[in-house]
This record gives C-alpha cells, sequence and structure tokens, in this order.
C-alpha cells in the first residue's frame, strides 16, 4: 500500500482487527514437570523409566519442548515447507522449577521461549503469550493463606525474572481454586485465570437486580471472559475452556490431522455477532509428548488459520482488553480440572487414579498429607521464632526468599540480608537464616501436586517429595526440637502401598528416600 491520503485516514492495524473480526482463537498449553532435582545435589538423578534418556525433565524437553520451538509444517508430498516456533503462537504457561531447569540444561529452548513470548507481545498490543503459573504447582485450596501467597509472588517474581516483564494471567496448578486464591492473585495485580467450564456455578448479567442462573455440568458459554467480584471490591476475570474440544486434543487423537483441528475449532464458533473466543487448555506435553508430532499439527492449524483468514490467533490478555465482559460468574469453591470430587484427589481415596487394578486404593494420600503436615508446623515455628529477634518480617522475607533462588551471588545474598535484617547479624545467624529459608523451600516443595496424583505411595513423585521433607528436616535439626523424624515416620507408617513389597510409607522412606542422599552426607 502507497502513502496516499486514504491510507493515513485509517485507524491502526489492531482496532481494524478488533472492529472487523468476530472469530478469535487462543490455543493454551499447560507445560509442566514437578521439580525433580536431588534436594541434597541440586541435580536430576538418574531416572531409569525416562530411558534412554537420563531423566523425564530430559526426555520430555527433547519429544516436546524443543519441537515446539520448531514444529516443522509439511506439503502434500511430505516436504518441509516451513518451521514455526509454537510458543509465538499459542498461549502458554510454563512451570517456574521446570523453566529453571531449561535454563540451565537446554538453553537454547529456553531462549527460544522467551524470544517467541516477545514476539507474540509485539503482534498483540503488548501482551505476550506467555502466563504465570503457581511456583511448585501445589493444591492451592490445600494451603494456608501465608502458603498461597508466597506460591503467588515466587511465581509472579519467576515470570519476572525469565520474561522481563509483568505476568497479566496465572495458571492455578490443577485449576484447583477458591476464592481467597482469586482473591491473592487479585492483589497481587493478576488480572485473570483459566478454567474449566464445570467449575461454574452460576452466571449473570452484569447489572442491577440481575438473576443468577445455575450451570449445570459443563454448559456454560466459554466464549466470552467472565468477571468475579472479590473481597473489597476487587474484580477478577476468568475465562472458561472449551471443555469437548480440550478433551479432543488430549485424549480423542486430534491432534493426528491438522485439518481435523482447524474444523472442529471453528465449528465452536456460535452466531452471535459480538466477539467471540474459541479456546481449548491441554497440558503443554500433548503438543509431542503425549501425541507424537502434535506440535505439527498446533504449527499447521495456526497456520491455515492464519493464511486463510479463518479467525484471529490472539491470547487471553490481548482479547480481555479488547472486549466486554457482560457477565459475571459464581464458581464451585474448591473445585479442579481433574478431580471430580473437588480436590479430593490430593487428599483422600476419592477414586481417581490412573491404574484401576483390582484391590487397589488410595487411602495412603490423606496420611501422606498428615505425615507432610507434621514437619511443616515444626518448620514454620521454628522459622518464625528462630529468626524474629533480627528479621523485620520472617514471612516477608520468605516471599523475597526467591530472589536469592533466582540468582543466589553473594551481591544478591548480601543486598537481601541488609533490607530483611533489623541489623547487621553474625556469620552465624546469617548460616542460620539460609538452612531455615532452605527449609522452608523444601517443605513448599513436599506439598507439589503429583505427589498425590497418582496411584501408589511408592510411585517417583511421593518419593521425590518424601526426598523433600527429609532435607527440610535435616536443616531444622540444629534449631527443633527433638523427635521431628520419629513423629513423621510414625505417622507414615499408617501408609500402605498397593505393593506388598513395598509395606507401609515408612519403609519407602527407608528403602528410596533415604538411600538418595549421597555417601558423603550420610
Amino acid at each position: 500500500m502507497g502513502s496516499d491520503a486514504s491510507s493515513q485516514i485509517l485507524p491502526p492495524l489492531c482496532v481494524v482487527k478488533w472492529e472487523l473480526m468476530k472469530k478469535y482463537i487462543c490455543i493454551h498449553g499447560h507445560f509442566y514437570q514437578p521439580p525433580r532435582e536431588n534436594p541434597w545435589t541440586g541435580e536430576v538423578d538418574v531416572e531409569e523409566s525416562a530411558k534412554p534418556y537420563h531423566d523425564w525433565n530430559e526426555r520430555i524437553a527433547k519429544e516436546c519442548y524443543e519441537p515446539n520451538t520448531k514444529a516443522s509444517i509439511l506439503d502434500a508430498s511430505g516436504q518441509v515447507t516451513e518451521s514455526v516456533n509454537n510458543f509465538s503462537k499459542i498461549s502458554f504457561d510454563i512451570g517456574p522449577t521446570l523453566l529453571s531447569w531449561l535454563r540451565r540444561k537446554d538453553p537454547k529452548t529456553y531462549q527460544a521461549i522467551l524470544a517467541a513470548d516477545r514476539e507474540s507481545a509485539l503482534k498483540h498490543n503488548g501482551h505476550g503469550n506467555a502466563m504465570a503459573q503457581i511456583y511448585n504447582h501445589v493444591i492451592m485450596p490445600l494451603c494456608d493463606r501465608r502458603d498461597k501467597i508466597t506460591q503467588v509472588v515466587w511465581g509472579i517474581k519467576d515470570f519476572e525474572f525469565h520474561y522481563k516483564r509483568k505476568p497479566e494471567g496465572m495458571w492455578l496448578s490443577e485449576a484447583a481454586v477458591d476464592r481467597e486464591t482469586l482473591s491473592i492473585l487479585a492483589e497481587n495485580g493478576i488480572l485473570f485465570t483459566v478454567l474449566a467450564p464445570h467449575q461454574a456455578l452460576s452466571v449473570r448479567r452484569v447489572g442491577f437486580n440481575q438473576r443468577w442462573h445455575p450451570v449445570r455440568n459443563e454448559n456454560v458459554d466459554s466464549r466470552h471472559p467472565y468477571r468475579i467480584l472479590l473481597r473489597h471490591g476487587k474484580q477478577f476475570h476468568i475465562f472458561f475452556y472449551d471443555a469437548p474440544i480440550s478433551r479432543a486434543i488430549a485424549f480423542q487423537g486430534l491432534l493426528n490431522n491438522g485439518d481435523q483441528l482447524t474444523q472442529k475449532l471453528l465449528n465452536a464458533f456460535g452466531r452471535n455477532e459480538s466477539s467471540q473466543l474459541v479456546s481449548t487448555a491441554t497440558d503443554g506435553e500433548s503438543f509431542g509428548h503425549h501425541h507424537r508430532f502434535g506440535e505439527m499439527a498446533i504449527a499447521y492449524g495456526v497456520k491455515k488459520i492464519e493464511k486463510e483468514n479463518l479467525a484471529v490467533i490472539t491470547n487471553y490478555a490481548d482479547f480481555l482488553e479488547n472486549s466486554v465482559s457482560r457477565w459475571e460468574v459464581a464458581l464451585h469453591e474448591n473445585s479442579s480440572w481433574s478431580c471430580s470430587h473437588g480436590v479430593e484427589r490430593w487428599r483422600a481415596d476419592c477414586g481417581c487414579r490412573i491404574n484401576h487394578a483390582p484391590g487397589w486404593n488410595q487411602k495412603w494420600r490423606a496420611t501422606l498429607r498428615l505425615a507432610f503436615d507434621t514437619v511443616k508446623k515444626t518448620a514454620d515455628h521454628v522459622f518464625e521464632t528462630q529468626t524474629e529477634s533480627f528479621l523485620k518480617d520472617p514471612w516477608q522475607a520468605r516471599n523475597d526468599y526467591i530472589e536469592v533462588i533466582l540468582d543466589p551471588s553473594e551481591a544478591v545474598r548480601k543486598n537481601f540480608l541488609s533490607r530483611q535484617c533489623k541489623k547487621t547479624i553474625n556469620t552465624e545467624d546469617q548460616n542460620k537464616l539460609w538452612r531455615l529459608l532452605e527449609a522452608q523451600r523444601f517443605t513448599l516443595f513436599m506439598y507439589t501436586s503429583c505427589a498425590w496424583f497418582f496411584d501408589d505411595i511408592a510411585g517417583v513423585e511421593p518419593v521425590q517429595m518424601m526426598k523433600y521433607a527429609l532435607r527440610a528436616m535435616e536443616l531444622l535439626q540444629p534449631y527443633s526440637p527433638p523427635g521431628m523424624e520419629a513423629a513423621f515416620l510414625k505417622v507414615l507408617s499408617h501408609a500402605k502401598s498397593n505393593a506388598p513389597e513395598e509395606g507401609s510409607g515408612a519403609d519407602v522412606f527407608e528403602r528410596h528416600v533415604r538411600t538418595a542422599r549421597p555417601v558423603s552426607l550420610k
């Protein structure tokens, strides 16, 4: 187009887009792996089940994270015609502990992800595709308020460290939600989150004296955002993803064919004249790990939609800025996207599991959580009482400790001490503080949701979280009352593995957890 008068009176491109287009598509990937590092070495141990790779982080990085930074688009003859960085096209969140692992172990993929977010921000009016995530994937409704705040603050500061911008949305682990969690998000500047449609309880139009309408099953219109009014008059927004399409992507082979994916997305639009958003949300590992070449279907589908001008590919933050939220929603308190019983999967034998082997149960879940609670109770008491004489605010110090976790340099440590301490403290108190802060980190880590998601207490994930519990107890030992580990093991002994040879939770601890500590430290 030339620089004639007619071109100069056109509104900006973004305005044209939002005025003329009514159909918007957002494909979201929740990319996450639990923290896998050995708490004594800081490195991931060899994981036999991940062979031929060293561990599951490395395997999934090669099968999913790296391929999504260079997804191939093929022509009819099977020749590669284009390579697409899917992270520049889809909405995504990446677990903070996973992103830190990528930064250290796969810097090329890490840098490609950051570059994709920067590119998407330029395209979407400053709104990057990346969303923040709760720090180490805990089930927020099962946390106390203090831990919820730390998880949110750490998630935000981690996001800012990597992406060099403030997050607008935050993904909740397992989409597990309660009003207190949403209030904490809002108080920390987060504007929205994404939930499953079955988590909606009722909806009503925004306006005076409007009546609430109950939502049954998944029957909520997911094509526009909803407001929710929180305490102190704070307003927050909820997006609900399209459940049938998301299930088809995750479990029903929709990623086997890019054309079918495209058609499924386009068929989800209604005849409404106002702007509509069709969005999906699945584990990002669906795009290449769970479904081989799934990243190619995403790249092809997005490219086709853009090339043929079938809809606008966007992200949640961009759509929220340019749309009007005319509906309010009430939510099922303590609900999640992967447990039909609310959040019971992470504390009870509710029936949600992977393997339905005859005779197996998950009664161990409640006992494992209770055992961790005994460690946490002592850890919190010791941390507060042992540091209150020299810290201005122990719990604010814990919130700010993420700065040291992300950059443990001497300069950052000195700055942390100068801001947090009432006065200059001696070397002994400094060492005590670092030990107790690390103990706090590991007590948060031991509640990572994967410990309860699967079927048996002897699984890789519960064992990993028990390693964090042991390391926390070791760090606390010089300052805690005697008998803490004995009390922990007493509770754990009441948890029974479904594998007779594994015995009790205490047996699993002795066999698989204590032996993970390097010989030099025993």
